[in-house]
């Protein structure tokens, strides 16, 4: 018997905003449906944007609008930072996103991978190298986290596009998170407040023994069960900046980041593919296949 299962169900309306609890959800190819279906874009660049640059949305939160259509995905209410409500389908969002953020911003329903355009990727700085730095937090005597283990076809996309096309991801189609990371990650950086909205995974699990390690390492390069749900976990989950923001209330923490690339080599949590579409529910087992 798993002594691992499905503790919390993380869905994210809109890319880097608050993300809202399910207590069940249907597990597809592109993961959870839904997730991460909005997104601003840098009217400055064009370009897709996060909190990796615009830290204020994480202050933001987002739900959908049921019966209503954006085209693939619903319409959002949005709440501001300073509680104001606005819509995606309001003439004003634009304006009122943009103010709140302090940057020319506009907001977008996923788009057809089709639309390539949308997804491109630009410099800030003219070397993808100090962006990668700078997106990830990196101090000038600190290492690249390892890259290497993400799959071809991801790091293919990812040196064109802000994501995979079709989809506001990072990288992969799910994240996965066990309490026992949490707990060991505690143990290395004692006063920070560790939530699990730093680390915003679509998963994330308890342990009956309450362990304290790195857990989740021991499924990469293998299927595990969630529900009547498969996914293949693929690797260790590289994090960013995002991680030390301020967020709600919870306070800037740059000691996150030094802690990651001194002691976990910047990563916490899992990336997976899904390998069988399935249900997922609050309490289920959790097990390799």
């Amino acid at each position: 018997m798993s002594d691992f299962y499905v503790k919390e169900i993380w869905r994210y309306p809109v890319k880097s905003m608050q993300g809202e609890k399910l207590t069940q959800c249907v597990l597809t190819k592109g993961g959870i449906p839904l997730d991460r279906g909005w997104a601003v874009r840098d009217e400055k660049t064009k370009a897709i944007r996060g909190a990796k640059h615009f830290g204020t949305l994480l202050n933001c939160k987002a739900r959908y609008l049921d019966g209503t259509s954006a085209g693939i995905v619903p319409h959002v209410e949005i709440m501001l930072p300073d509680g104001t409500l606005t819509r995606s389908d309001a003439i004003d969002v634009h304006a009122k996103l943009s103010k709140a953020l302090g940057v020319e911003v506009t907001l977008w329903p996923l788009q057809p991978a089709e639309n390539a355009e949308h997804y491109k990727q630009v410099s800030e700085t003219g070397d993808p190298i100090a962006d990668l730095r700078q997106i990830f937090g990196l101090l000038p005597n600190e290492p690249m986290a390892d890259l290497s283990t993400f799959s071809p076809e991801v790091i293919t996309e990812l040196m064109t596009y802000t994501s995979p096309r079709g989809t506001y991801f990072d990288a992969y189609p799910v994240n996965v998170l066990t309490e026992a990371s949490l707990r060991y990650f505690q143990t290395l950086t004692p006063t920070s407040v560790l939530d699990v909205r730093r680390f915003r995974p679509n998963f994330l699990l308890g342990d009956t023994r309450q362990e304290v390690r790195m857990a989740e390492y021991d499924w990469i390069g293998k299927r595990v069960r969630l529900g009547t749900a498969q996914i293949s976990v693929g690797l260790a989950a590289p994090r960013c900046i995002m991680t030390t923001r301020e967020q709600m209330e919870l306070p800037r923490d740059a000691n996150i980041m030094r802690t990651m690339v001194r002691e976990t080599g910047q990563c916490l949590s899992i990336y997976a593919d899904v390998a069988q579409a399935g249900t997922v529910s609050m309490n289920d087992k959790v097990m390799t296949v």
